[in-house]
């Protein structure tokens, strides 16, 4: 038995990683940050995914400001 078989069947489960993200949301992602900040998108494709979406929501900020003092 492989261990994967054997850890489902001994009820457990592998943790970490992130299964399925979709591929077209780490794009917008990336174009978001990229866009805002000029930075590069290789940079960004090789940030772990929660990195990025800090990242993600530091520009959302910025901009939610910015659209209040306007």
């Amino acid at each position: 038995m492989s261990s994967l078989s054997a850890s489902i069947c001994c009820g457990v489960r592998p943790t970490g990683g992130i299964l399925g993200y979709p591929l077209d949301r780490i794009y917008e992602e990336v174009a978001y940050v990229a866009y805002h900040f000029h930075w590069n998108p290789e940079l960004l494709m090789d940030m772990e995914h929660s990195e990025r979406r800090r990242w993600v929501e530091e520009v959302a900020q910025i901009n939610r400001r910015l659209n209040e003092e306007e």
